[in-house]
């Protein structure tokens, strides 16, 4: 896989999916909140609707029957899981850290780091190592009402990744570099943004696109 559309925060809002096809990549990731605080029935439709391979985690306004639903999918579920995919290597964890609204599908950042921990101990290390969550890490890309809003887990762990997909704070799109890792937020689908992610053939040669729909 070199060309990767990421999608996040779509917020139950699918009719720009089509359009986001166009782009032609050859799979998608999706970095949570799929719907709106639920309903699930209509998630494995739209996914249905993506012909190529999906690999998606929940996000916080995701009830957590949508664990079920991913996993009947035709995507693939990543939550606390680690997959190999030849020269890329996949880890994901859904949900997000506390937030102040009670949302579906919130964790401790201990159940975070847990979750973590657990995928990278399968994790078989690559050219590519990306991590796909919905909260964003501490201090990056995650100030919310002029706050840092981010998990401490995800921060504690992005030295382990060359590529963190995240989203979550729907103003904080952008790309971020850490120490040699790059944080990207492609911001909400549910307003035609989204990320092209190019991955080449050397370590740490990935190219990010913030493109609109």
């Amino acid at each position: 896989m070199k060309d990767v559309l990421l999608l996040a925060d779509l917020h139950g809002q699918f009719g720009k999916i089509d359009s986001f096809l166009e782009l032609n990549p050859e799979a998608v990731f999706i970095a949570g909140d799929i719907t709106n605080m639920g309903p699930v029935d209509t998630v494995d439709d739209v996914l249905s609707r993506i012909d190529v391979p999906c690999f998606a985690v929940p996000g916080n306004c995701d009830p957590k029957e949508i664990l079920d639903t991913l996993e009947h999918s035709d995507a693939v579920c990543l939550h606390g899981s680690a997959m190999n995919l030849g020269k890329m290597t996949l880890v994901g964890v859904g949900g997000s850290n506390p937030t102040p609204f009670n949302t579906p599908f919130e964790l401790t950042d201990k159940q975070i780091d847990d979750l973590l921990t657990g995928a990278m101990a399968k994790m078989e290390k690559t050219v590519h190592n990306v991590l796909i969550c919905h909260a964003p890490p501490y201090d990056t890309l995650d100030v919310a009402n002029g706050e840092h809003v981010g998990s401490q887990s995800l921060a504690r762990h992005i030295n382990d990744f060359d590529l963190i997909c995240c989203a979550h704070i729907h103003e904080q799109r952008g790309v971020k570099e850490v120490g040699g890792t790059k944080i990207v937020n492609p911001g909400p689908a549910m307003d035609g943004y989204c990320a092209m992610l190019h991955f080449g053939t050397e370590a740490k040669d990935i190219k990010i696109e913030l493109l609109t729909v």
